[in-house]
């Protein structure tokens, strides 16, 4: 029987995928925000009056006993830590503050509220950085570059070590680059995305990037977030590789997304080598998530394809939404 589950960070993509999920599948959903909820219009507004929201602090331990003992949940998603990796660089003290110490404040108040509560722990592909071996599986040794990807490996053996030393159910879901029309347009494949329904609609002529040959295991974030609750309906908890196994590149996606709107990506999109990440730039990150498949029965189901198509249907309704009430 479906009880009720605390999201943190549920005002991201992530977030409000899982929120939708968990509701349609009975449950009762808390979120954790920071911010006020008008902060999040985008992501929460569709969810409005179906979610409770709590005010709590990742890095106030006592704010999230306080969450936890009023609000007694079954399950805990920790998704809340910065999501933009080249930022990370930027602000490498925050992050760490956030995706490593608010991840162990979260397992300390769990411990202390109700031991029984199963946790999920966002981990990320960033924590193999340049991996020794492709695809990467659970086994895979971390070996992080950015303060990122650094902060997420701490996170995830933090975890680990919770549920060893304690026998605390704590699940950790290694996800690759998942995306959907929720995703911030800081993100590449939505400023593509964007680019494409904005060149299609007149509003735009060109779109700049970066090294179009640079690739990514790329899926969609829907997909990921039903990974993520089938791990905690698990009998035993333990860590999963979440991928499509498939690498693309940059002009692959851009060639989708132009393609949705039937349009030749080569007359609208120009590199420029000064947007090349350079030695920032990750290699051979595809997930083997034979586990997953295995012994949670997940399959994604939205194709690379399907989800540009997607992403970009979105955005032309977001333009054309926005121009009427302009006009």
């Amino acid at each position: 029987m479906p009880g009720r589950a605390l999201i943190t960070g549920i005002g991201g993509q992530d977030g409000s995928l899982l929120a939708a999920h968990l509701l349609d599948h009975g449950y009762e959903v808390v979120g954790v925000v920071r911010r006020r909820t008008s902060a999040y219009a985008e992501t929460l507004g569709p969810l409005e009056g179906r979610v409770a929201i709590v005010e709590a602090d990742l890095l106030d331990q006592g704010s999230l006993v306080r969450a936890l003992a009023k609000t007694r949940p079954g399950e805990v998603y920790n998704l809340a830590a910065p999501s933009f990796v080249p930022r990370s660089w930027d602000e490498p003290v925050l992050t760490a503050e956030f995706a490593a110490v608010g991840a162990t404040s979260m397992l300390e108040a769990i411990r202390e509220v109700d031991p029984s509560i199963r946790f999920y722990q966002a981990s990320s592909s960033e924590i193999f950085g340049e991996p020794r071996e492709t695809p990467q599986t659970e086994e895979t040794a971390p070996s992080p570059l950015t303060p990122y990807g650094v902060a997420k490996a701490y996170a995830h053996f933090i975890a680990g070590s919770y549920r060893r030393r304690y026998g605390m159910f704590t699940c950790s879901g290694i996800l690759y680059n998942h995306e959907s029309p929720l995703r911030p347009v800081d993100f590449l494949p939505r400023k593509v995305s964007r680019a494409a329904a904005a060149i299609s609609l007149g509003l735009e002529t060109e779109l700049v990037l970066g090294d179009l040959s640079a690739r990514r295991d790329w899926g969609y974030a829907g997909d990921y977030v039903r990974a993520m609750w089938l791990m905690l309906q698990h009998v035993e908890p333990g860590d999963y590789i979440v991928a499509t196994g498939i690498s693309h590149s940059v002009e692959e996606l851009v060639a989708c997304a132009f393609q949705a709107v039937s349009l030749d990506w080569r007359d609208h999109v120009r590199s420029d080598p000064a947007l090349y990440r350079g030695v920032a730039e990750l290699h051979d990150l595809v997930g083997d998530a034979s586990k997953a498949r295995r012994v949670l029965g997940w399959e994604p189901e939205v194709s690379f394809e399907e989800l540009l198509a997607l992403m970009v249907e979105a955005d032309v309704a977001r333009l054309r939404s926005q121009d009427a009430a302009s006009s």
